[in-house]
């Protein structure tokens, strides 16, 4: 009985290598002649501002895909610890949701404050302030002159400000969930 189990384990066992072969084959092989193709997209999986260097970088595999100038506010310097101080937080968030109808063109939320954010601000006797965005310029500003000034200015609250046309490519290139690094 003992021997008659062992071989049946070892048939099925067998019989699962094998599928998996077959499966591995037919994935990486594909079928020949016209079967499905396996769609790779090339969205960001990082994305990493620099705030003394103005920069945001998309990255995939740790490569850079694409590089974009920013604007922040007039006081970007440190970590942001209270609303209003019109800082851009430094450290690890997420991207984890958008809006695409903001009073800027397009904006993609900043999971600022985490929970050592708020942890900090607690111990301060503050509030952490919250709503930092990825986002473009305010919306009706259409004179090229004035456009053109803003990509000059530091200008924003604590957000991370981008040329419409960038914010247009990071919102197709970046997910929902994906991490955001901001450092120094």
């Amino acid at each position: 009985m003992r021997n008659h189990s062992i071989r049946t384990a070892r048939r099925v066992t067998q019989g699962l290598a094998a599928a998996l072969a077959v499966t591995v084959t037919l994935t990486l092989g594909g079928c020949g002649g016209g079967g499905a193709k396996t769609v790779k997209a090339d969205y960001a999986d990082r994305v990493l501002v620099k705030k003394s260097e103005r920069k945001l970088q998309l990255l995939k595999s740790g490569q850079v895909l694409k590089e974009y100038k920013v604007s922040l506010s007039d006081n970007p310097r440190g970590h942001k610890i209270q609303e209003g101080d019109k800082r851009t937080p430094v450290g690890d968030y997420i991207l984890d949701w958008r809006n695409p109808n903001s009073n800027y063109h397009k904006a993609i939320h900043v999971s600022y404050p985490n929970a050592r954010d708020v942890q900090l601000a607690q111990y301060l006797g503050v509030q952490p302030g919250g709503m930092i965005m990825l986002h473009g310029l305010p919306n009706g500003t259409t004179s090229p002159v004035v456009r053109a000034d803003y990509h000059k200015l530091d200008w924003t609250n604590g957000c991370i400000a981008l040329q419409d046309q960038d914010i247009d490519e990071i919102w197709r290139l970046v997910r929902d969930g994906t991490p955001i690094r901001i450092t120094e």
